[in-house]
């Protein structure tokens, strides 16, 4: 019941609708907003008075090419149209830190002025990143953190401990706050979700005795492997009662293991995924709840906030920004805002 006090409530509903664009792996795009002007000629001191804001480069580097990346594209490229920078969206060919450290070589290599990483690792990103900096070049990281020393800050999309915290939540309520669940995540070395799986157990140690967690598989971002992982969790635990997943794709192939299995109503799945990915299944009943943010936004946010730390600005707590909303800062880390649930009764309302 939501209204026991020991519940993190069900959070709002905040997300704009967003639209899918595609975004092929190991690509990389590029958004020029150059304006050229004529002006009346002019003397040295009023030309350098009038003389247009720099032209920014920034460099975005998510961790690899899927769905949910591809809506953090559409956003980052409305920014970069919205303030006028030239945005090089660069996409790694796998998960493999490796990928993403010669995708970060080569935005150093084309000059950009700012680069912001969703880092798969958060320790083997960091030589690099610090060579970044000591070319000039401003670093931040966004949705998955590395080791401060790397970067300017962290761009968040939600508070990590309210959010494992409610997953763990929307998970119990769906399987009576007990029995036997696992947990699938996209990399055993992400710290974004190591983060929300310490918040996890604390929230079922804490306040679901009766649940006990009994495997925690990665999935490495990839559909495949998450629908074979879920199979053999179905396969190894015959008393399994629930799947939490935090990240876009093991909610999905869960719920198609369960489907397969003709187990709806005696395993339940939530966790971190999209509408579109989980509408079927939530209609049918071989998932619960979905929960996510609005990927668009992130986007948007990490190429605003990128240019204001190149013109010396920092973010700072109840900030305003365009197309996003207030942000909170926290130290060196900035929340975007509280995430959405989806389930059967609300699915319909969102495209993305």
């Amino acid at each position: 019941m939501l209204t026991r006090r020991r519940r993190f409530p069900i959070l709002g509903l905040l997300l704009a609708l967003v639209f899918v664009s595609a975004c092929g792996k190991g690509s990389s795009d590029s958004y020029k907003v150059i304006y050229e002007m004529e002006t009346p000629a002019a003397s040295a001191d009023d030309a350098l008075a009038n003389s247009p804001a720099p032209h920014y480069k920034i460099g975005v580097v998510p961790k690899l090419s899927n769905t949910y990346f591809d809506v953090v594209k559409q956003g980052a490229q409305e920014a970069a149209w919205d303030i006028d920078v030239e945005l090089l969206y660069k996409v790694p060919a796998s998960a493999d830190p490796e990928e993403q450290i010669g995708v970060i070589r080569e935005l150093m290599e084309a000059k950009v002025d700012a680069i912001a990483v969703s880092a798969n690792d958060p320790k083997a990103l960091v030589p690099v990143l610090k060579e970044a900096k000591e070319q000039g070049i401003q670093v931040i990281t966004w949705d998955a953190d590395t080791d401060p020393e790397a970067r300017a800050f962290y761009v968040n999309m939600v508070d990590p401990e309210t959010l494992g915290r409610h997953l763990v939540d929307t998970l119990a309520w769906s399987m009576n706050e007990k029995g036997e669940f696992a947990i699938m995540t996209a990399s055993l070395s992400a710290a974004n979700q190591n983060e929300w799986i310490k918040w996890m157990k604390a929230q079922q140690e804490q306040y679901y005795p009766n649940m006990k967690l009994v495997e925690i598989v990665p999935t490495d971002d990839a559909p495949d492997k998450a629908y074979e992982a879920a199979k053999e969790l179905l396969k190894s635990h015959p008393n399994l009662k629930g799947i939490v997943g935090n990240a876009s794709v093991g909610p999905p192939a869960a719920a198609q293991a369960v489907k397969e299995a003709n187990a709806a109503g005696r395993i339940s799945v939530v966790g971190l995924s999209t509408p579109n990915l989980m509408r079927d299944y939530l209609q049918e009943g071989y998932a619960q709840t979905a929960t996510l943010w609005s990927p668009k936004k992130l986007g948007y946010l990490t190429v605003v906030l990128a240019k204001n730390l190149l013109l010396g600005q920092t973010p700072y707590d109840d900030q305003m920004v365009e197309k996003v909303g207030k942000i909170r800062v926290n130290g060196d880390m900035i929340i975007m805002g509280a995430p959405l649930d989806f389930t059967k009764d609300n699915v319909d309302q969102y495209d993305f």
